[in-house]
Parts: C-alpha cells; structure tokens; sequence
C-alpha cells in the first residue's frame, strides 16, 4: 500500500470521524452540556417526612468528613438518618457513632450559649447489615435493611458514605420533588480532582457517563432513557414499594441506573442532573486507584459482551484517536487537507469536552486532552473484559460479583435457581439487564436518532434531634457506648423465612417511633435473634 492510499484512506476515515461529531453535537440529546441543575423549586407547604440512608463498609476514614454533613442539615419535617454497617472491619459504626455523640455534644453547647441554630441537625441510627443472601450485592443488601427502617417515609434520600452535603442540600433536593412531582431527584456528586490523575480523568468519567446517558432525555417523562447517580438519589418510597422494592434490583451492579430504571419503568418521574451542594471526597490519589473504580464496572456497562467491547472499541478510535492520527499525520506528510479535517475533529470534540472542564474548574486547554483521557479509559474497559472473563468479576472492597447469570442465579424470592440457564433466561425481565439504554446508546452512536419513547400505559420518620441509636444484627454483640440505657429487645432484621430474599415489615417501628429518645439520649437497641439466614458474600 502506497503512501498516497495510506493518506486516502486516512481522509475519508477523517471524514467519517468529524460527520459523527457533528451528528453527536446536534442530535445526542445535548449531552455535553451542564446546565442540568436542580429545576426551579418553591418552599413547599408541609415538609414531608424523609428517611437518609447511608450503605457503609470500610468507611472509617470518609466519615469525618462527611457523615457530620448530613447531621447539621437543618431540614423543617420530620427526618431520620440511618447508617448500615455492611460488615466493615475498620471500626465504621464506631466512628458513626462517636461522630454522632460529638454533634449531639455540639449542639448542646450551643444551644445552652443561646444558639438558636442549635435547634436544627438530625439524629443517627446504626444499623449492622446481615450478610446478603445469594442474588444480592452488598450495597443493595445493606440499602435494604435502611429502606425497610425508613418505615413510612414519604422519601428516601439513598446517599454514599463517601458523600458531603453542603447546608440545605436536603431541603433543595425535596423542594425539587414537591414542586415538579418527581418520583426521583438525583444528583451527580462533584467528584475529587485535586492530584494530576484526578484532574485528568474524572471529568472524563462524568462527561462518558451523560454520552451514554444524556440527562435531558432521561428527564424526558416518555423517553425510555432512565439514569441516576447513586451518590445522591432522592426516591419517593411509596413509589418505590410499589415497583417491586429493590427485591427487583438485588443483583444490580450498576444499581443507581438500575433503581431510576425501576422507577421509570413504574411510571415514575425521574430527574437527573449536576450537583452544587453534593461533593464526593474520596481520593483517587494514583492512576491505579481510577484504573480500578472504572474496571470494576466498565464491562457490566457492556452487558458482559465481547462483541459490544469490540464495537466499542472501534467507535472509541474512530471518534478520539482518529482526529489525532489525522491531525499529526496530515502535518507530518504536507496534506493539508487531511490535517484539516483531523484539526477540526478534534476542535469539535474538545469543545464538547469544554462545559465539563469548567465545571471542574479546570484550565479551558484540558479539554484538548480527552483523546488521551478516552484510550485510558478503552483500556480500561479492555481491562475490565479481562477481569471478568478471567473469572475475577467486579471486585469491590472483598467482594466479587460476576456475569449476570452467576448474580442472579435466584428465583424472584430469592431461593437458588434450578440452574444457572434459567437465570440467564429470566435476566431481561431483571435488573442485571442493567444496561439495555446503555447498548442502545452504542449501537445509534454514530447514527444518532431522536430519544426512544416508552408505552406510558404500559407502566402502571421523625426522631427526636441529636438522639442517637445504634442497632446491631443478629449474633452481633452489643456494643454500648458510655451512658447508654440497658438493651432492649425488638423484632429480629433477618429475611423473613416464609418470603426469601426480603426484609419483614417493620412499619411497627418506623424512623418515626423508632428509637425515639430524649434529646442528649444515646441508646444502644439489640435485636431479638432469628434464626440465622443463608446469606454469603459473593466471591
């Protein structure tokens, strides 16, 4: 092959690169802009109740910094702060609890000095997870047993460990809801970008994350589009209930999507936007660290396919190598023509990339290195295909979980499967086919087309400020802290045995009865025992 064909062929590929950006700019469902924000909102007349559940494991070191965020939130209704400790080791629910009696210790100082603010903050329960029965994550598992707590909450705000939440975050989130009738209200933490890595990669992983899932058409009621973050999610319980619980989702590695998808498939309202008062604090100080928050999941996104990966692959080139190749190539060679077309390319992209990068407050040239950012991430999800198929699976803090079909070898209750096939066969009407948009995203990239529709008619807590109370599970010894009132015993956490795979009703003893104590209380509640459960950690 000649030179001259060489340079042909690189040219219409050149051609071919720009048509595809031009296509994604104008008909992707704006996907590269940030002005997604919390819609206008007005105060509304009746606070309704809302339970904070917070799924922790290995998060002694976070919770410093974040959990005192969601105790000094100043919201008018009734609310309740539950922390699940999924099985950490590091002395989690210790910390949770220390950091509690401080603010409750805090508040108190400041409302004997006159402080009328002291008046505000939120109490904490602990709750200890049990281990999650076969077919469930952790994180799932563990946001179970806060949902079930929540009793009759009207909303459930599902927020991260690892998530800081500026004043009257809570308030604006439910103000959203109430005034625009959303089901669901999510934000997109503002992610950590203080080491070089970090500034390099994670506004990356945001912007990747809206072209799979353009905000505007998840917003869109009849677009089949749904997404969330899991960060920050705010969900109305009933609604959620009335779905199928997260029983529905228990496998779901990429639950946030799974859960909007739950919702919107319901009939639910969902929005999905860019946060100014959620931030995430945990570091990603070393490439290492970003390489492995992104293989965990990147071939789950690809619903475990080679095929996919493959294609993937070929569209990651075409769209970001390829005006690069041709940029430095046209140059190299004297084909202006060539060059030409590569530059604007990449001029395109970059400027798609540019929203992001100010967002992050980062200088306007960064955006020129997204052709570097995106084979980082190819490879990682390369990567990602390997792990899995190695038979290592997305591991996250001691767990593995593997394709769907080992996931969610369960029946819908929860009992094992006959075999494997069956679950594979049941996993389109599941939540492990989390990524159904996300493939029909791939598949219309480069010809991108106006947003799916769904068939509409197809779908058919208070506790007492600064009370804190820690709850343990089943064969857990207590753990009291200085002060604490002697143990009382209540109905046991474990599944149900006559209904596999779910929580018992606790309504009885509801975020609003619930461990209600006096103010400055600290209270320690122990669980009657069960019968232990088959519960295992997948790995």
């Amino acid at each position: 092959m000649t030179e001259q064909t060489v340079l042909t062929v690189l040219t219409g590929v050149a051609i071919v690169a720009l048509a595809s950006w031009v296509s994604l700019v104008t008909c992707w469902g704006g996907y590269w802009r940030t002005d997604q924000r919390l819609p206008s909102r007005r105060t509304p007349a009746q606070w309704p109740a809302v339970a904070i559940v917070v799924p922790a494991r290995e998060e002694a070191a976070v919770l410093p910094v974040t959990l005192p965020t969601l105790l000094a939130q100043d919201y008018p209704g009734p609310v309740t702060l539950v922390l699940v400790d999924d099985a950490s080791t590091d002395g989690t629910a210790e910390v949770a609890r220390d950091l509690a009696a401080r603010e409750l210790a805090r508040r108190a100082a400041a409302r004997d000095a006159g402080d009328p603010t002291a008046l505000g903050g939120v109490g904490l329960t602990v709750l200890a997870s049990t281990p999650p029965p076969p077919g469930w994550t952790g994180k799932l598992w563990a946001l179970q047993h806060g949902v079930e707590f929540a009793g009759e909450a009207e909303f459930v705000l599902l927020t991260d460990a690892d998530i800081a939440h500026r004043p009257g975050s809570l308030r604006a989130l439910v103000e959203a809801a109430m005034t625009h009738r959303l089901d669901m209200v999510s934000q997109m933490a503002r992610l950590n970008v203080t080491t070089r890595w970090e500034r390099l990669i994670v506004p990356a992983f945001v912007y990747f994350f809206a072209m799979l899932y353009p905000f505007r058409w998840s917003n869109r009621p009849r677009s089949a589009i749904a997404a969330a973050a899991g960060g920050c999610s705010l969900v109305r319980r009933r609604l959620l209930r009335d779905a199928g619980g997260l029983a529905v989702v228990r496998g779901a590695v990429i639950d946030d999507v799974a859960i909007a998808r739950l919702v919107k498939k319901a009939g639910g309202r969902t929005w999905l936007g860019l946060a100014d008062r959620v931030d995430s604090v945990r570091p990603y100080p070393a490439l290492a660290d970003l390489w492995n928050m992104v293989a965990r999941s990147a071939f789950t996104q690809l619903r475990h396919s080679v095929a996919l990966l493959v294609g993937t692959a070929v569209g990651m080139l075409l769209l970001f190598a390829v005006p690069v190749v041709a940029t430095v190539t046209g140059l190299a060679a004297g084909d202006p023509v060539l060059a030409a077309l590569g530059a604007a390319g990449w001029l395109v992209l970059a400027g798609t990339y540019l929203p992001m990068i100010r967002y992050y407050r980062q200088p306007p040239p960064a955006a020129l290195l997204l052709p570097v950012t995106a084979m980082l991430y190819l490879a990682m999800t390369v990567d990602s295909a390997r792990r899995h198929l190695a038979g290592r699976g997305a591991a996250w803090k001691g767990r593995t979980y593997g394709a769907p079909a080992a996931a969610q070898a369960a029946d819908p209750a929860g009992e094992p499967a006959a075999d494997v096939s069956a679950a594979a066969a049941a996993a389109p009407t599941r939540a492990t086919d989390l990524a159904a948009d996300q493939v029909d995203a791939l598949r219309r990239l480069l010809l991108p087309a106006q947003p799916p529709t769904r068939d509409r008619g197809a779908a058919a807590s208070s506790q007492a400020p600064g009370a804190v109370v820690g709850q343990r599970a089943p064969g857990v010894p207590p753990q009291s802290a200085a002060g604490s009132l002697p143990d009382r015993q209540s109905p046991g956490s474990l599944p149900d045995r006559r209904s596999p795979g779910s929580l018992p009703d606790r309504r009885s003893r509801s975020g609003r009865s619930a461990g209600r104590s006096a103010m400055g209380e600290v209270r320690d509640e122990d669980p009657e025992p069960t019968a232990p459960g088959t519960g295992h950690d997948p790995r």
